[in-house]
C-alpha cells in the first residue's frame, strides 16, 4: 500500500482544502495547466504589492504555508469563486512558492497526481539558476511528469511554460548532482536579487526543501531546519554533502522508501513548528 505521504493524488499538511472551501474551486477548468493559469489570478509578489501601495501588514501574507489559510486571507478581500480573476490589490500575497503550491492544492482536491517542486529557473537570466518553485502533474497518456512554471504561464521566459523542457527547471537535486559532477558553477545558482544568497549550500537548501515537497511538506522559500542554517554560515563538511548526495539520489529516483526514510532522518525532518 502507497504511504499516504507519497500519494501525490491526495492533499497533505499544506494543501488540504477546508470542506466549505471546495465549492470554491467549482468551475476551474478541467485541464492541469488551466488550473495553473487560474492561480495566476489569485496571487501577487511582494515586490508587485508593495509597488501598487498595498499596505504593509498586509505583507505578512507570504508568512502564510497552508493552502487553505491563504484561501482565507483571498476571500476575506473577495469572496469570489477561484475561477474569477482578482485585481491585484484583491489577491494574496505571495512567492512562487504559493502559486505552485496553491495549483498543486486545486489539482488534488481534484483527486490529479500533482506536487510541487523546489529548485531553481534556469531561464530568467542566461548563466544563472533563480531559486524557484513550479507546478509538476503527472500525465498517464505520456507516462510523465509535467512541469509547469505556474507563474509564468502566458510569458516568453520559456517557450513552453506548461510543459518545461528538461535542464529549464532544476530541482534543488539535480541541481547539486550537476554541482558536485563539475558540470555547473554553484556561485551562479542562488535568490535573485540577493549578493549573499549564492553558492553550493543554496543549493543545498533546496535539495532539503525539495524532499519535504516530495513528502507533502512545501515549506516556505526561506523556512530553515536541520543542519540547513550551518550550512548557510558554512559550518558544515563533507559528511553534510554526502548526505545531500544520498537525498538528491532519492529525489531524482523518485525511491518511495529512500523519501519516506530520508524524512524522518533529524538532519531532514521538517520539525513540527513548521507543519504547525
Amino acid at each position: 500500500m502507497t504511504d499516504d505521504r507519497l500519494n501525490y493524488s491526495h492533499p497533505g499538511p499544506f494543501t488540504t482544502l477546508d470542506a466549505a472551501q471546495l465549492p470554491l474551486v467549482e468551475g476551474l477548468p478541467d485541464d492541469p495547466v488551466g488550473i495553473c493559469a487560474a492561480v495566476q489570478g489569485l496571487v501577487v509578489q511582494p515586490a508587485d504589492a508593495a509597488a501598487l501601495g498595498i499596505p504593509e501588514d498586509r505583507m505578512a501574507e507570504k508568512n502564510i504555508r497552508p493552502v487553505n489559510e491563504l484561501v482565507a486571507a483571498l476571500t476575506a478581500l473577495d469572496t469570489a469563486p477561484l475561477r474569477q480573476p482578482r485585481t491585484p490589490e484583491k489577491r494574496v500575497i505571495g512567492t512562487c512558492r504559493h502559486f505552485a503550491t496553491i495549483a498543486c492544492a486545486i489539482l488534488r482536491a481534484r483527486g490529479v497526481t500533482s506536487r510541487a517542486r523546489c529548485g531553481f529557473g534556469a531561464y530568467f537570466q542566461e548563466g544563472r539558476g533563480f531559486d524557484h518553485w513550479i507546478t509538476e502533474y503527472w500525465d498517464d497518456g505520456r507516462r510523465r511528469w509535467v512541469r509547469v512554471d505556474t507563474e509564468h504561464l502566458g510569458k516568453d521566459f520559456v517557450t513552453r511554460p506548461d510543459d518545461l523542457a528538461p535542464g529549464e527547471f532544476l530541482t534543488g537535486g539535480e541541481a547539486w548532482a550537476q554541482y558536485r559532477s563539475g558540470m555547473i558553477d554553484p556561485y551562479a545558482f542562488g535568490v535573485a536579487g540577493t549578493d549573499h544568497a549564492w553558492g553550493p549550500h543554496e543549493i543545498s537548501g533546496n535539495v532539503v526543501r525539495d524532499l519535504a515537497a516530495l513528502c507533502k511538506q512545501e515549506t516556505l522559500n526561506w523556512d530553515e531546519w536541520g543542519r540547513m542554517t550551518a550550512a548557510y554560515e558554512g559550518k558544515t563538511g563533507p559528511d553534510y554533502d554526502r548526505l545531500i548526495d544520498v537525498v538528491a539520489d532519492a529525489c531524482s529516483q523518485d525511491d518511495p522508501s529512500a523519501l519516506i526514510r530520508l524524512s524522518a532522518n533529524p538532519d531532514l525532518a521538517v520539525p513540527r513548528r513548521i507543519i504547525g
